[in-house]
This record gives C-alpha cells, sequence and structure tokens, in this order.
C-alpha cells in the first residue's frame, strides 16, 4: 500500500519543494522592492501610503499582475507547499498538550482577527467607492486608503485586503491542520 502522506522519496516532493523556492524568491524581492520605494516616497515626501506602491505597479508587463497580487498568490502558495513537505515536524506526537493547546488557542486568534480586518477593509473601500460615486466622480480604485491606525502612514486599501486576506486563508488553514486527526510517522514509515 502506497503511503497517502508526502515523503521526500515521492516525486512530489521536490515539486513542492521547488515551488516553495520560487514563492519564497517572489515574496523576499516583493519585500526588498517595497521597502526601496517606500522609503523613497518617504524621503521625497515625508510621508507614505503603505502599500500603494506594490499595489500600482506590474509585473512583468503593463496590465499584467500587480505586485500585491504576486505576493497573494505566493503566500498561499508557499504556505500550502510548506504544509505539504513540512508536515514531519509536526505530525504524531512531536507538539502536545499544553503547546498544542496554546498553537490552537493563538491560530484561532490570528483567524478570527485577520478575517475582522479583511471584513473592516473591504466595507471601508466599498464605502469609499460608493462615496465617490455618489458625489459624481468614479475614484481610483488603486488608489483608496485609509488613515488607520496611524494618520502619517495611512494603508492602501486593496493591498489591505489582499495581505489580511492571504493572513486569514493561511491563518484557517493551519488552524484546521492543528485540529484535524494527527499524522502518524509510524503509519507512513510501515506501509
Amino acid at each position: 500500500m502506497k503511503p497517502r502522506h508526502l515523503e521526500k522519496t515521492d516525486s512530489g516532493y521536490k515539486v513542492y519543494l521547488y515551488v516553495f523556492y520560487i514563492c519564497g524568491f517572489i515574496m523576499l524581492s516583493s519585500l526588498v522592492f517595497g521597502v526601496y520605494v517606500t522609503m523613497i516616497e518617504w524621503m521625497e515626501n515625508g510621508t507614505y501610503v503603505m502599500g500603494e506602491a506594490i499595489h500600482n505597479t506590474t509585473i512583468p508587463f503593463e496590465n499584467f499582475a500587480r505586485v500585491s497580487t504576486w505576493i497573494f498568490f505566493s503566500t498561499i502558495i508557499g504556505w500550502y507547499c510548506v504544509s505539504r513537505i513540512g508536515w514531519r515536524r509536526t505530525a504524531g506526537n512531536k507538539i502536545v498538550g499544553i503547546k498544542m493547546a496554546l498553537l490552537q488557542l493563538m491560530l484561532l486568534g490570528f483567524s478570527i482577527i485577520t478575517l475582522y480586518e479583511v471584513i473592516y477593509n473591504f466595507t471601508v473601500l466599498n464605502a469609499q467607492m460608493t462615496a465617490g460615486i455618489i458625489d459624481g466622480m468614479v475614484p481610483d480604485i488603486d488608489r483608496l486608503s485609509v488613515a488607520y491606525p496611524d494618520p502619517d502612514r495611512p494603508w492602501n486599501l486593496v493591498f489591505a485586503t489582499k495581505v489580511f486576506l492571504a493572513a486569514f486563508i493561511i491563518s484557517a488553514h493551519a488552524f484546521y491542520l492543528s485540529i484535524k486527526p494527527r499524522k502518524s510517522l509510524d503509519i507512513s514509515e510501515a506501509e
């Protein structure tokens, strides 16, 4: 009988590993680009809108995919790859008792907080679009921001929604993995 969990000897293991490396490269290069552009904006203007430069830059060519979309995609796919190739580190009885209970509560808390942030940012984005349309002009949706929590450093609403949605998906999936029946190391090695 073939093992039902991904092993290092499986051909799919390397696929997940390489895809994870590609996702890591996308996330790291996006981070470096975002920090660089934000620092330039801060030095020139004394202020910045968090995520606006990342959201309004398209790669690899105009009107294709925004950097924020690449970040959204790579974090979710990268997390899935990690959960597939790293299952042995948490399988069986490696995380039990108080540690598992605390981990589950932390993941549930992250899931609740990020879900709230997704709903909040999406609601504010929708309200700003509606207010702009009522005033007679359609706003540039990609430039809408909210001056929260710091008025000097507002967040781009589309960027914030994407980031918190990715965080919600990852934390909810991690919570799901933590409460489902644990994978046994012995069964997969014996098969």
